[in-house]
């Protein structure tokens, strides 16, 4: 199969294509404009139309519409509308062609091959590892070979979102804590410059992370706190930026027991953990000149005798005391630990991702990753990352007002959720994690609105989301740069 891009035109509504679809056309002597013009109005953006039979080599062409050529960066929209138009245009012509059962097809660049690759291999994505019947697998790959290096690229960017979309939808008896560590151990076994420590119960305990244990506690299934050392600096003292990912692999809501009603989607509770480690799986792929240090707290949160129960005291690793007066509220207590221990590297930046709050939902829906952050040197980095890979992050407020609704607490020093109970609940998260960093350039990414995809991000289908993995990714390349410069 072979995906072509044609531009929306300006005058005269005659099909504008791309250089791989002129080259087409002029091999299959100008049919491919005919046919197009035959077939009615032009192609809208993101809309597809297949002919046959046009060429032996491609039995089934796929045209895609692209939109307007050039449109470059949509300042309302916070992104660059050229790119998204190809990731669209290109996830709907592969599926197309995936539908058709033809086991491989060769996408036009469109002018940007590693967006086009990025549409290719997030569109054609799905969980099927526990059907019988599964889709036909479909091998994208470059028409022409003027652009191959941006090609692999996108499709190592992809690659990375694609292995957190799998761990975040694969079901929570499939990946329990162990086994999501050991996936990310084996995918990163083959780079020379990465080590990955496991670390049991028993370490856990040495470093006096109360506050993860007591999550844990609740649960059969012992925790596991996975360290990731990725050393691709020249210098392997270089400040490192310092990643840290909430890892509860299911979550309940402990003795705050959650309504049935949706629980099963909290087996991708863990999406901190699982964007953050994929990071850097993809930045090892990409050989990043920065050192990057991974932390995922991973456990469950399950109703036993042992769990947490409403209004109980932890102490947290800094020494502070926490009262749990909801049990709900549990990947702030293991990020609070995370977050401390964070500070022993001497880290550039602390970031931490965690789907956190269902307030973080309600405030922005899917549209972009909320970020609490007190540094605006950081937030600018995310935020022009975020454009590039169309998986957008809005800032948050970090007011001392919240602070406030989480110190002013009757038995221990903070209280797991805001005094208000509801209002400004992601606000309220953040300015309770922020009293455990003490670093200048630290952001909370609250992941909770991204974590799963019905139909809003046209390339991808619907399931776990796996964002803002490539924001995170497109964040390291260009600290990678600032430091080189």
């Amino acid at each position: 199969g072979l995906v072509l891009g044609v531009y929306s035109s300006e005058k005269d509504g005659a099909a504008q294509f791309t250089s791989a679809g002129d080259a087409f056309d002029r091999l299959v002597s100008g049919k491919l404009r005919a046919l197009l013009s035959l077939c009615g109005p032009p192609l809208k953006k993101g809309k597809t139309r297949i002919f046959h039979g046009l060429h032996q080599d491609f039995p089934s062409v796929a045209v895609v519409g692209l939109g307007k050529k050039n449109a470059g960066i949509n300042e309302q929209e916070n992104w660059n509308e050229d790119k998204e138009n190809i990731r669209t245009a290109v996830a709907v012509g592969c599926r197309q062609i995936q539908d058709l059962e033809i086991p491989c097809v060769e996408v036009d660049p469109c002018g940007d091959a590693q967006a086009a690759a990025e549409g290719a291999v997030l569109g054609l994505h799905e969980y099927n590892e526990l059907k019988q019947k599964k889709k036909p697998v479909v091998t994208p790959q470059l028409h022409g070979s003027a652009e191959s290096e941006a090609w692999q690229k996108g499709v190592i960017y992809a690659e990375g979102q694609n292995l957190a979309r799998y761990l975040m939808e694969a079901p929570a008896n499939y990946i329990t804590p162990i086994k999501f560590a050991e996936h990310i151990e084996q995918k990163l076994r083959s780079f020379s410059n990465v080590k990955v420590h496991i670390r049991q119960e028993s370490w856990i305990t040495t470093q006096e992370m109360g506050a993860f244990l007591s999550v844990a506690k609740g649960s059969a299934e012992p925790p596991i706190f996975l360290e990731i050392h990725y050393l691709g600096s020249a210098n392997a003292d270089d400040s490192p930026l310092v990643f840290v990912g909430k890892g509860v692999t299911f979550d309940s809501g402990g003795i705050s027991l959650k309504p049935s009603s949706g629980m099963d989607a909290m087996r991708a509770d863990m999406g901190g953990a699982a964007t953050v480690c994929s990071a850097i799986v993809t930045a090892a792929a990409l050989n990043l000149p920065l050192n990057i240090i991974g932390l995922a707290p991973l456990c469950e949160n399950m109703p036993s005798g042992k769990a947490n129960k409403p209004g109980d005291v932890v102490r947290a690793k800094n020494g502070k005391t926490i009262q749990v007066d909801n049990t709900d509220a549990e990947g702030r207590l293991l990020l609070a630990d995370a977050l401390c221990y964070a500070h022993n590297f001497n880290a550039r930046a602390i970031v931490n991702a965690a789907t956190l709050t269902g307030a973080m939902d309600v405030a922005l829906g899917s549209a972009a990753t909320g970020v609490f952050t007190n540094s605006s040197w950081l937030w600018t980095h995310l935020y022009e990352a975020s454009i590039l890979t169309g998986d957008r992050v809005w800032r948050m407020p970090l007011f001392e007002h919240y602070t406030k609704q989480v110190t002013d607490c009757p038995l221990a020093d903070v209280s797991n959720i805001g005094k208000y109970s509801r209002a400004g609940g992601a606000c309220t998260a953040a300015a309770f994690l922020k009293e455990f960093v003490t670093a200048s350039h630290w952001a909370h990414l609250d992941i909770a609105g991204v974590m799963s995809n019905k139909d809003e991000v046209p390339y991808l289908r619907k399931g776990m989301a796996g964002r803002p993995t490539r924001t995170l990714v497109e964040f390291a390349a260009r600290l990678s740069q600032d430091s080189h410069n």
